[in-house]
């Protein structure tokens, strides 16, 4: 009789599984199979879940983004079995059902992850890579500014993505923009190779992506929302953007940065205001940039400022909170002490 019961349950679970294409499977079942070198395991949860603890060795690809066929083609081999999970197991089914019509063999974790780790089963973290600083607007909401490289950062702010000056690479650096979220908004400063990097643009592009330049990257690159010194921009109701000068000042470093074609930026998030230079120098029209809550100054001649430029540009626009960047081999170590007495303080990050 035990023999029957256990195959009509093999049966029924055949049945089942035929029905809907893929196989589920409990959390000793899926632990075994992804230790078999034909099945590749995948997390369809968000970048931030999966930064938060994920399956060791999970490839990541969020299946409510825009583009998850897509992108799963290009990554998942096709002759190998994909193991899939989410959190408690609703979008790991409808990835599965999706990778099932594109012709893959499925296994799916009953439970998600949550199941796993209730069994006791191992989870690992991504720390993250980037030093980040957060902030807190007028309504209480969070914005996170993380430190990528030179004139690179990210912000997050009420679920949405910005990314400034993208680069993937500098020096000896490498920016890993795949494992990031689609960018909502993009901005680029200006057309050198380390603001203007078209592969770091392409994997921070989604549908919904809006790029924002001046017209020397538009016509580079063929498209993008044009912004000129003195317009703004309102992207939401609590976000605009206003484009300011940014240029050189010293006799030979003109041609550098030619005043009127770059663009510093200000943003104002929910009435944070970051005013972001770009490449320029201690430039007379800083006097009239008010109220600014976070800057980023650059540092380093001759293509931007000294240290020197840097302190008194600091000092006209008196920020709450200000961070050099841009700054390469520049010695930045004593601006702090420089601003001490103007109630300005300074946040010295990985921005070399």
């Amino acid at each position: 009789m035990k023999k029957i019961i256990t195959s009509l349950l093999a049966l029924l679970g055949l049945a089942a599984c035929g029905q809907q294409g893929y196989e589920n499977t409990d959390v000793n079942a899926f632990a075994s199979r992804i230790e078999d070198y034909d099945v590749v395991l995948l997390d369809v949860r968000t970048v931030e879940e999966y930064n938060d603890g994920h399956i060791q060795n999970a490839i990541n690809i969020d299946v409510k983004q825009d583009g998850f066929i897509d992108e799963a083609k290009s990554t998942l081999p096709a002759g190998k079995t994909i193991a899939v999970y989410c959190r408690g197991g609703r979008r790991s089914a409808n990835a599965a059902g999706l990778l099932v019509k594109e012709g893959y063999k499925v296994v799916n974790l009953e439970g998600g992850i949550m199941a796993w780790i209730n069994a006791g089963k191992p989870v690992e973290k991504n720390e993250s890579a980037y030093e980040v600083d957060r902030f807190t607007t007028q309504s209480g909401k969070t914005v996170s500014i993380h430190a990528l490289v030179h004139a690179s950062m990210r912000i997050e702010f009420d679920g949405t993505e910005i990314e400034i000056d993208p680069v993937a690479k500098m020096g000896e650096k490498t920016i890993d923009y795949a494992s990031m979220p689609k960018a909502d908004y993009i901005f680029v400063t200006h057309e050198h190779f380390d603001h203007l990097d078209t592969a770091a643009i392409k994997l921070l592009t989604g549908d919904h992506t809006q790029l924002i330049t001046n017209q020397r990257c538009t016509e580079m690159l063929g498209y993008g929302t044009v912004m000129a010194n003195g317009d703004i921009l309102q992207l939401a109701d609590n976000f605009t953007v206003e484009a300011v000068p940014a240029y050189n000042t010293t006799e030979g470093h003109q041609n550098f940065h030619p005043k009127g074609r770059d663009n510093g930026f200000i943003l104002t998030l929910d009435g944070l205001r970051i005013y972001i230079a770009a490449d320029t120098e201690d430039i007379p029209e800083m006097a009239d940039i008010k109220d600014i809550d976070i800057a980023f100054l650059p540092c380093n001649q001759p293509y931007t400022m000294t240290v020197e430029q840097l302190v008194s540009a600091a000092r006209v626009v008196k920020p709450k909170v200000l961070f050099p960047y841009h700054y390469s081999q520049t010695n930045v170590s004593g601006i702090p002490s420089q601003l001490a007495a103007d109630g300005i303080e300074v946040r010295i990050r990985h921005y070399e």
